[in-house]
């Protein structure tokens, strides 16, 4: 249970660090619409501030996106142990560990390779709903899974 707190807790460390950077990025930007609106040079003022507008949709885009991960992610907290595979297992397939969460795809957790899925990924869908035993395929690659936490 222990690598699976810790892979939770650093994934909400990767989402709550991009929120962060996303914030700045869209201080940043608004600063600069603040700087621009102090002068005005015609179309190329224009243009800049058409062009910010553009990023700073962009980032609210963004933004949003991290904060649905990040609250998915908050959801899994209270997820126990199943015999099955479910939203926020930790399974160990061969050498593999991997985590039905949110797509972050790989990450390192105290020198352990884990690969972080959302379960409407191609991996996750193939592998919800099995059990210790059970084989699942994908493009190829045979997982057997040996545990399930």
């Amino acid at each position: 249970m222990a690598l699976k707190q810790e892979i939770f807790s650093h994934c909400l460390q990767l989402v709550n660090s991009k929120i962060e950077v996303i914030n700045a990025a869209m201080e940043e930007v608004n600063e600069g619409l603040k700087n621009d609106s102090k002068s005005s040079a015609g179309d190329k003022h224009e243009t800049s501030r058409a062009m910010a507008q553009l990023e700073n949709e962009k980032l609210a885009r963004q933004l949003t996106e991290a904060l649905e991960q990040k609250a998915s992610l908050q959801a899994l907290a209270k997820v126990t142990q199943t015999s099955k595979v479910t939203r926020g297992c930790l399974l160990k397939a061969g050498n593999q560990y991997i985590y039905i969460s949110i797509a972050l795809g790989r990450v390192t957790v105290n020198h352990q390779n884990v690969i972080v899925v959302s379960p409407n990924s191609p991996l996750g869908i193939i592998l919800i709903g099995k059990k210790v035993t059970d084989t699942a395929e994908l493009n190829g690659v045979k997982y057997f899974i040996e545990s399930i936490e």
